[in-house]
């Protein structure tokens, strides 16, 4: 696996700060007021701009404890675009640097999400357009077999969206934007609500959620206030994945801010999410793409000395108990030879350095 040289690297980080800027410029614009507010005993940011009729509209930023934030509040009226130069460092990345840029379609999508306030409500994108990010995130050329799709993944908490009290604007409007074909998909289960949404050709935009602790919620739609009129289908493990999430720059026209789940997250999830295909339809394929994309990230991490990240959270994932072993070790025996003895080793690695005893999924 080739590694992205230094000065890209540099470049990525420079083009993830002005993007954040940008965004951060767009979402709270000069006129507007930042307002600290208490609720159920905690301090959050909320921003208040005026709506054109006298009063004010009230959007979510965040929590006070959060360090980016409250330097953002200090600095609000310093942030400045540079939307050409930006621009011009994504072209350079993807063309000379070798990183990932994904393709127009779900560029589009996200950016108009983005723009929206997906990621300023929590939202995390999640799936192949999420693997797409890792390419700069960890610094290492990623095959391109691994990182096409057809479709965008969101997923957000469950208690976040009831808690946050702000909302995107309508999912199926922002959607019509980029593409007026999108339609909302019916719901399995005979709900009026929809989770998913696809357009005349067959891109499909859905929309996933924690599961409450119960294998009840499964089959239905979660209503998801924040998430401007779509639900959520709940999903098993869900929660593993998208825990303590990274914020990075998805390679779209100037740069798009994104919060993705932590690599390690994605790659031990992988195996699980493999580990629980159905065997007809698309499962095969996708299955495999799975397996494939958790080889990826284990070679990786491995080559950019995160053994100690991975070991981490795949001995937190292991100690919650036997369905959650079960998923590793099966998802662990569909990796080829090479790729199951190589995770055995950063593992151990990781396990050395972060002086804990660890388990393999698969015996030595």
């Amino acid at each position: 696996m080739k590694s992205i040289d230094l000065m890209y690297q540099t470049m990525l980080a420079e083009l993830g700060q002005r993007s954040l800027d940008a965004a951060w410029t767009a979402d709270f614009p000069p006129e507007g007021r930042f307002t600290p507010a208490n609720i159920k005993g905690r301090k959050y940011w909320y921003f208040d701009i005026p709506d054109g009729h006298g009063g004010t509209k009230r959007r979510y930023v965040g929590s006070s404890d959060d360090p980016d934030i409250a330097q953002r509040v200090a600095d609000h009226k310093r942030d400045k675009d540079d939307l050409r130069a930006r621009r011009r460092l994504v072209n350079t990345l993807t063309r000379e640097g070798g990183m990932t840029a994904p393709d127009a379609m779900s560029g589009d999508i996200v950016e108009a999400l983005a723009d929206g306030g997906l990621f300023r409500l929590r939202g995390v994108l999640i799936g192949t357009v999420a693997f797409q990010c890792y390419s700069g995130l960890l610094g290492v050329r990623l095959p391109m077999a691994a990182i096409l799709t057809g479709d965008a993944d969101i997923a957000q908490d469950y208690a976040i969206s009831r808690e946050v009290e702000d909302s995107l604007p309508p999912i199926v409007e922002l959607l019509q934007g980029v593409d007026a074909s999108f339609r909302p998909v019916p719901h399995r289960s005979g709900s009026a609500a929809s989770s998913a949404f696809q357009n005349g050709d067959g891109y499909r935009v859905e929309f996933l959620t924690s599961n409450r602790g119960s294998d009840d919620y499964i089959d239905q739609p979660a209503k998801m206030p924040a998430l401007g009129g779509a639900s959520a289908d709940p999903l098993r493990f869900l929660d593993f994945l998208i825990r303590e999430p990274v914020r990075t720059i998805l390679l779209h026209r100037s740069g798009v801010p994104v919060v993705v789940p932590d690599p390690s997250r994605y790659a031990v999830h992988k195996l699980i999410v493999a580990s629980r295909r159905h065997t007809d339809g698309q499962g095969p394929a996708k299955r495999e793409k799975d397996v494939r994309q958790a080889a990826l990230l284990f070679e990786a991490l491995q080559q950019t000395r995160r053994s100690a990240d991975l070991a981490l959270v795949y001995n937190e994932a292991w100690e919650r108990g036997p369905a959650w072993q079960e998923g590793i070790r099966t998802g662990a025996g569909m990796l080829p030879a090479q790729d199951a003895e190589r995770l055995n080793t950063v593992l151990i690695e990781g396990a050395k350095k972060n002086r804990e005893e660890i388990e393999l999924p698969i015996g030595e």
